[in-house]
């Protein structure tokens, strides 16, 4: 044996790999049609579009097998990768029982560090650089580099952020441009993350160590300016299988050319497995573009679809075909129809409650009914959109004495800002006089006054990642400061600081409990490729699931290919819910996911936002007691459909020019204050921010036209309207008031202005 291979195949397993078991036909006993077709195409490229459920780990280790097996294949010659260790080990284990346990089964980075630590001396010369696991602390240096003040929040956003422009190929220059065009949030301004970029990578070259996605970047590199390097890797692999494939990023995909090189075209193997109706990683910088343009790269390929469905009854397949028949876009057009090969089961369970709490207790419920039916407890999950959206979950099972577990994400009261938060709670609770909560004129307010030295605002961050998953955490906490005091209030106790804090603990320690069968807990992207009896998908709302920041059509249908996703881990039972209002008693605004339209029980087809309960402050038409439907809104500058509510509030695209009068803006701002400290209530109370913008925008000369604006309902246009058009006219309604009253103490105190803090959660 080669040195070289020697060195890539150390932990192949290889001892008695020439010795191959059995009749080769052997391994095609009990495959279906279309996996038997996998498992014989053994030249040249061949794509498997498989869809949920459908035995395609089943397919491509047989067709490895029954390579090896027929001599097609010298299992030394063979590299399977896949994206997680779990997987790799899964196909290694499944491939040693094919007796083909010579074949290497790795992750993209473990197979690239492997030859990469193998031909840096000949390429480079000396050591290879030591590899930096975590990045994170070297980003928080870099950003000090660059004169920025981070937070320990918002790292990890910005180390996704330099993940993501790496495997996309994007140099630190280039980054503002490129975020741009890929319509991406980015945490902070572009300018900053791309110099903290830049001060990252010189600070690796500095200390001489590289991070995992300079593993593959090297690796290419090598291949590329190497040519002979290049040929002994595609001497020692011939046959390629790639799973996952629809969730490759550039990076990847630049390493894969290399392994492959020509040598594909000419006859060696490369079979790729995927399906685009699951891409949901986007954010991260992978793309279903590869699988899907796989027969035009490649026109002699093989092409074999797996739609035959043993996972899930015809009644979950049903609805997850259902779903995806509305989808839109390049991934829509090759989706896959799914046939069910299981005996028919329960209807999916669609159910509506007034509030968050309700939804977890009727879920709570059901799940305990399915324990007392026989289902085991590690047979149902629980898969929401947030992490944030677990505790509400796991209060409600922890009250009902059911086990779980949560997948991807500590406990909540293990959870970094939860014990910070708990800490600085007790210490407030502890103290006198403390000047923070001073002021507060109920528990919650002292929570939230607590809450915001770490960043707690009423309004939530824009966009995604760990900032708003701090968010979400501490937003949790102040909910059950609410929910404690009004439970409180009811029984006619007091709720002060300290109860809450000693209630904290109490359900701290409850639900620290072991949990060795327990419910899993997962949010949706942690179920991927995971799969139970009973699945209850949860908190089906918009803004929720579609997420309130995905706005461009692609982002849209992510979110739908997320609930897909949820769908069809479910074997036989699934749930599906939504809550109306967040909290016992809350207005009932929420919509069920437009997702839903034409699945669920009563709703029409492409209804879409326009179709749903609730709506923006104030009132609409009603008919029999119903809210009128809403047509959709078009952006008043460029057309484009809008979705986001407060777009729909303004009747633009955020993006979009305003011809928003600034001065008037201000003085209605102004207004607002010194009417909400006349009542004692936040200014949101009064107006949102969006709603003054709106008004400022279209300028209203009456009341007709003033009513046609969202948020401004019957009782406010009746509370505040006089004032509004005043002032829309250019006219001061406080001094016009003490003019009437001919009161001289009836002054304009012009000095007041609005803490920012007030806003709402529509900013």
């Amino acid at each position: 044996m080669e040195p070289m291979q020697e060195e890539l195949m150390i932990d192949g397993g290889f001892g008695g790999y020439g010795a191959r078991p059995g009749d080769p036909d052997a391994v095609l006993a009990g495959l279906d049609p279309e996996q038997r077709a996998v498992a014989t195409a053994l030249h040249g490229p061949v794509c498997v579009l498989a869809g949920a459920g459908t035995g395609k780990t089943r397919a491509i280790t047989h067709r490895i097998a029954y390579g090896v097996r027929t001599g097609a294949f010298q299992p030394q010659q063979v590299l399977a990768v896949t994206f997680t260790a779990r997987a790799a080990g899964e196909m290694r284990g499944r491939l040693r029982q094919l007796g083909a346990d010579g074949v290497q089964a790795r992750t993209f980075h473990a197979a690239a560090l492997r030859q990469l630590q193998y031909f840096w001396p000949r390429a480079v010369g000396g050591e290879v650089p030591r590899l930096l696991e975590r990045k994170v602390q070297l980003v928080a240096e870099a950003a000090g580099r660059s004169g920025l003040r981070v937070q320990r929040t918002e790292l990890r956003d910005l180390t996704s952020e330099i993940e993501w422009a790496k495997v996309t190929q994007i140099v630190p220059d280039d980054y503002p441009v490129a975020v741009l065009k890929a319509g991406r949030d980015a945490p902070r301004d572009p300018a900053e993350i791309a110099r903290v970029y830049a001060t990252y990578e010189q600070t690796k070259r500095d200390r001489n160590v590289i991070d995992f996605e300079d593993v593959l970047l090297l690796t290419a590199a090598i291949l590329e300016d190497r040519p002979e390097i290049a040929e002994q890797v595609r001497a020692q692999y011939r046959h390629f299988t790639v799973d996952e494939y629809q969730d490759v990023s550039p990076l990847q995909q630049r390493l894969l050319d290399q392994w492959t090189g020509a040598a594909v075209g000419a006859g060696a193997g490369l079979c790729v497995v995927g399906d685009a109706s699951q891409t949901i990683y986007s954010f991260t910088g992978a793309t279903p573009d590869y699988l899907l343009n796989f027969r035009t790269r490649h026109p002699d390929a093989t092409v074999v679809k797996l739609v035959r469905d043993y996972r899930s009854t015809p009644q979950v397949v049903h609805l997850a075909n259902g779903l995806l028949a509305q989808a839109r876009g390049a991934a829509a057009r090759h989706r896959l129809e799914l046939v069910s090969q299981r005996p028919a089961g329960p209807e999916p369970v669609y159910t509506e409650y007034p509030d968050e709490p309700a939804e977890a207790e009727g879920t709570a419920r059901r799940i305990g009914e399915l324990l007392a039916e026989g289902v085991r407890a590690s047979e149902i999950a629980v898969l929401f959109r947030t992490n944030g959206q677990s505790e509400v979950y796991e209060q409600a099972l922890a009250d009902l004495g059911i086990s779980y577990q949560l997948k991807g994400a500590e406990r909540f009261f293990e959870r970094p800002e939860v014990r910070e938060a708990g800490l600085l709670l007790r210490g407030a609770a502890r103290a006198v006089g403390d000047p923070l909560t001073a002021d507060a004129p109920d528990l919650a307010a002292q929570v939230r006054a607590v809450l915001a030295t770490r960043g707690f605002t009423p309004v939530p961050p824009a966009g995604s990642g760990a900032v708003r998953e701090r968010w979400e955490s501490l937003a949790a906490l102040v909910r059950l400061a609410e929910d404690f005091e009004a439970g409180r209030s009811a029984a006619g106790e007091p709720a002060d600081l300290a109860a809450y804090v000693a209630e904290l603990d109490a359900r701290a320690a409850a639900q620290h409990a072991p949990a060795v069968e327990g419910v899993t807990l997962a949010s949706l992207h942690a179920a991927k490729g995971l799969e139970w009896d009973a699945v209850f998908l949860v908190g089906l709302t918009e803004g929720t699931l579609p997420i309130i920041y995905a706005k461009t059509d692609e982002q849209l249908e992510e979110e739908r290919r997320l609930l897909y996703v949820g769908v069809t881990r479910a074997r036989a039972h699934l749930g599906l819910s939504w809550a109306l209002a967040r909290s016992p008693g809350g207005r009932a605004s929420r919509k069920p996911s437009r997702f839903l339209d034409g699945l669920r029980p009563g709703s029409a087809a492409g209804a879409g936002r326009a179709g749903g309960r609730g709506g923006a402050e104030g009132g609409a038409e009603r008919s029999a007691g119903r809210r009128a439907p809403r047509g959709p809104v078009k952006c008043r500058v460029c057309g484009r459909t809008l979705t986001e509510a407060v777009e729909r509030k303004l009747r633009r695209c955020e993006d979009c020019p305003s011809a928003m009068d600034e001065g008037l803006y201000e003085r209605l701002r102004e207004w607002r204050s010194r009417r909400a400290k006349e009542q004692a209530v936040p200014a949101y109370v009064i107006f949102t921010d969006a709603t003054l913008m709106a008004i400022a925008e279209d300028t209203p000369s009456n009341v007709a036209e003033l009513s046609r604006i969202s948020g401004v309902g019957a009782l406010k246009l009746d509370k505040y309207g006089a004032d509004v058009l005043s002032l829309c006219a250019g006219e001061d309604p406080e001094v016009e008031r003490a003019a009437e009253s001919d009161d001289p103490s009836a002054e304009v105190d012009a000095d007041l202005t609005e803490d920012e803090s007030g806003n709402s959660p529509e900013k």
